[in-house]
């Protein structure tokens, strides 16, 4: 039967270049690892992970130990991190799913350790990659009292100290001071962990904008003085976005956000198109009133698929390669746009939300970040919102 005409397509040939340009520009000896989480910023993990590991991934990045059992039957040979880290009870299933995750928390070692006793486990066999709050405040061991944690790692233990992690919080502050502050207690950490008599081998820290930027070449030197390798994290790039920097954007990074493809574009099309007359309102609560005689175009898109109800009134979407207004507040399951201005606009037209089309008039272009201004949010939240119920589909090109 088919679906409800709202959805979105996904371009993984965009994905797979992204991934193989970002390679590029990351220091030699680093790797990077493909942000899948969130069902790939709401870009859709069945189609989003095989594509990176076929770009070149070795590691995918997950929030959860669901997201990574996911994960794991799509990408049987990939190594999968979890980022958050796992809850009580899910020991078993992360190394059933040979998963390998990160912690900060002493229960969080307890509960694998727990987990690998029980499956036979041998000592130094399960890798675990330490996570150091380095002043993001938010997840992360305490560099002040790493002692607890460390003499986890022994050599009787099931656990492996494989790798450090830290999560950069101002990487698109083009100044770099934070990032600066940040680094230097890095490598601090790196030096009371090898007093500790421990080894690491990966040093996992970086996201797009430390990509973009440049940023890793002072995280690869720092790699390369403890004798670890230099892991990345990208995720908004890989999708084919470029963060904003502040206060000024490096030329670096301007030149890389026009190397960059978009992997997304959701869509939607015209329901029913009706004339009204002045004075007549629109939407619930009749915020928006006409001032003359209007042509309407009713959308199957609402704010149950993910567009955004502070869209209604001050957002446009794209219909004929036209801007169209969004008139009226944003329903459940449907929008509204005033087509008076655009010739033809007939029932069954494509109607772009985020996106690309052309027209007769040349051709029109919205965007995530179009999307977040208007909201007040960020792109990463415009992606993630768009519901499950919108069917992701893969498209061939770009």
């Amino acid at each position: 039967m088919p679906n409800r005409p709202c959805w979105v397509e996904i371009s993984t040939q965009s994905l797979e270049e992204n991934f193989r340009f970002l390679t590029t520009l990351a220091e030699p000896d680093a790797e990077l690892l493909a942000i899948v989480k969130a069902d790939a910023y709401g870009h859709s993990l069945a189609l989003c992970a095989p594509a990176a590991v076929r770009a070149g991934a070795k590691w995918l990045g997950v929030t959860s130990v669901e997201e990574g059992v996911a994960a794991r039957a799509l990408c049987p040979d990939a190594r999968i991190l979890v980022i958050a880290g796992v809850f009580p009870g899910q020991g078993a299933s992360l190394l059933a799913s040979r998963l390998t995750a990160v912690a900060w928390e002493p229960w969080q070692l307890d509960e694998i350790e727990s987990a690998a006793r029980a499956a036979g486990s041998g000592a130094v066999s399960i890798p675990v990659h330490l996570e150091i709050d380095t002043g993001m405040s938010r997840q992360g061991a305490n560099p002040d009292g790493l002692d607890e944690i460390l003499c986890r790692f022994g050599a009787r233990s099931s656990l492996r100290l494989e790798g450090v992690m830290t999560h950069l919080y101002a990487a698109d502050e083009s100044d770099g001071d934070l990032n600066r502050g940040q680094l230097e207690r890095t490598n601090a950490v790196l030096e009371q962990i090898e007093a500790a008599g421990l080894r690491p081998e990966i040093l996992n820290v970086g996201n797009s904008a430390a990509v973009l930027s440049g940023l890793s070449r002072a995280i690869g030197k720092i790699a390369r003085e403890h004798s670890m390798g230099a892991l990345m994290r990208p995720g908004l790039a890989l999708y084919g976005l470029a963060p904003q920097f502040v206060p000024e954007e490096p030329a670096i990074v301007a030149e890389a956000r026009g190397r960059l493809k978009p992997v997304l574009a959701w869509k939607s099309r015209v329901v029913s198109v009706r004339e009204v007359p002045a004075g007549a309102t629109v939407g619930y609560n009749g915020t928006f009133v006409a001032t003359e005689p209007m042509r309407l175009a009713l959308v199957a898109a609402g704010y149950g698929d993910g567009l955004d109800r502070r869209l209604g009134n001050r957002f446009s979407l794209v219909v004929r390669g036209e801007r169209a207004p969004l008139v009226g507040r944003i329903s459940m399951d449907q929008s509204v746009l005033d087509v008076t201005e655009i010739s033809g606009v007939e029932v069954g037209d494509e109607v772009v939300i985020l996106g690309s089309q052309q027209g007769a008039q040349g051709g029109e272009s919205i965007t995530a970040f179009d999307h977040a201004e208007a909201a007040g949010t960020i792109p990463w939240e415009v992606f993630t919102r768009i519901a499950v119920r919108v069917d992701r589909v893969e498209i061939q090109g770009q």
